[in-house]
């Protein structure tokens, strides 16, 4: 996948992308890909586009979109509506945005998942999306190595800092951290099974 910030360097068309794929066994998802108009580092249209090219090899290929979104709820809808009866799976990466975008997503059936950045003190409008957000569209990832969570903000992010994201999304969910678990790792296997 060619992350939004990285577009205007990083011109792809679904058949090279499907190519790629194609040529490595162990690729089970397409992404980073995504809309992010908080920076300007590409183009929205040159974004849109590369966007496009990756929801079409993901659909030839049926695998997953693993999809960055900021600043861009709108326009990510907008492209999402164009595939709407193409049976996307798409998990959101990292999710941040507002609620009322998860909602909107859940029609899509988008998978969401949680980073460290749900224990941070001032996320409580997020903490309380993720709680509203059915346990069967839940996952959770370190995006090592950014986003420690708490209590190890601000340091490098490394896998065994998951737990204490699992743990917060535990009492969000108001299950037991092995629940949770469970939980998540079914949701993985159903999303990126073939």
């Amino acid at each position: 996948g060619i992350h939004p910030h990285e577009v205007k360097n990083n011109k792809v068309d679904s058949i090279s992308i499907i190519n790629e794929i194609n040529n490595n066994s162990k690729i089970i998802g397409i992404g980073e890909t995504g809309l992010d108009f908080f920076y300007s580092h590409s183009e929205k249209s040159d974004q849109i586009k590369s966007f496009e090219e990756h929801i079409e090899a993901a659909i030839k290929l049926k695998i997953p979109l693993i999809i960055h979104s900021r600043n861009a709820e709108k326009e990510m809808l907008d492209v999402f509506n164009n595939y709407k009866n193409e049976n996307l799976k798409i998990l959101m990466h990292c999710y941040t945005g507002s609620r009322k975008f998860a909602e909107k997503l859940l029609s899509f059936n988008a998978y969401f998942s949680a980073s460290g950045i749900i224990t941070f003190k001032n996320s409580s409008n997020l903490q309380n999306t993720f709680k509203n957000i059915p346990n069967e569209r839940l996952l959770i990832e370190t995006d090592s190595p950014f986003l420690a969570p708490e209590p190890y903000r601000g340091k490098k992010n490394e896998p065994s800092f998951i737990l204490s994201t699992l743990e917060k999304l535990s009492k969000l969910k108001n299950l037991s951290t092995k629940s949770l678990s469970d939980i998540t790792t079914d949701n993985f296997e159903k999303l990126f099974s073939q």
